[in-house]
């Protein structure tokens, strides 16, 4: 029997060769991008937003960028990459989709890297989608960036099925990151700032508007 996700899949439009070609090129390099549910979904989260500017944590090879700015032609976005070589692989993505005017890369570690280098000094949407063990740093240092009303989206939220079972059943090198995203997903539920919803889309997301 055909499972949910695949009949879901199977009614997603073909997405443009160039789009189809960075999925297949992230498949082969084994290069981690959204779930192309969980892309379709955060798209259309954003059409519903209409958000006039993105900070993403977390470029990899620029495809969710990409994504997010050809489904908001208003926007203007800033995206962190720590990886040097997905840095370069991003740019040059994004430099033959001709977006380099609304997308702003930059290379470095999120949580060192000068927020004064960013185009602007708020944005009305947030997507985390870097490092899980340190989601909890991320949400600190980038969530005042966002004013009231904005969202922040965070993909990633079930690692995989990690954060659903016993902690001792999970493979020992990974403990740490698992421990600090189910506490990150635990003080984001319960965060009085902000209006957080956990969707068991793709990898699991959660849309969190601040009050």
């Amino acid at each position: 029997m055909e499972t949910s996700q695949s009949y879901i899949t199977s009614h997603i439009k073909q997405r443009p060769t160039f789009l189809s070609n960075m999925e297949q090129f992230a498949k082969e390099q084994h290069i981690p991008i959204m779930e192309i549910v969980a892309i379709e979904s955060l798209l259309q989260f954003l059409r519903l937003q209409q958000p006039k500017s993105v900070l993403e944590i977390g470029s990899a090879i620029g495809y969710s960028a990409i994504r997010m700015a050809l489904a908001l032609p208003e926007a203007v976005m800033t995206t962190i990459e720590k990886d040097e070589g997905r840095f370069q692989l991003a740019s040059s993505y994004v430099t033959k989709a001709e977006l380099t005017e609304r997308i702003q890369l930059l290379q470095g570690d999120a949580l060192e890297i000068d927020t004064n280098k960013f185009k602007l000094d708020q944005y009305d949407a947030l997507f985390i989608d870097a490092a899980k063990g340190q989601y909890q740093r991320f949400f600190d240092k980038y969530s005042p960036l966002v004013p009231s009303g904005g969202v922040i989206y965070c993909d990633n939220m079930l690692m995989h099925g990690f954060t659903e079972i016993d902690i001792k059943e999970v493979p020992r090198r990974k403990r740490t990151m698992v421990r600090n995203l189910q506490q990150f997903t635990s003080w984001l539920m319960n965060h009085e700032e902000y209006e957080t919803t956990f969707l068991p889309i793709g990898d699991g997301i959660t849309i969190s508007i601040k009050r």
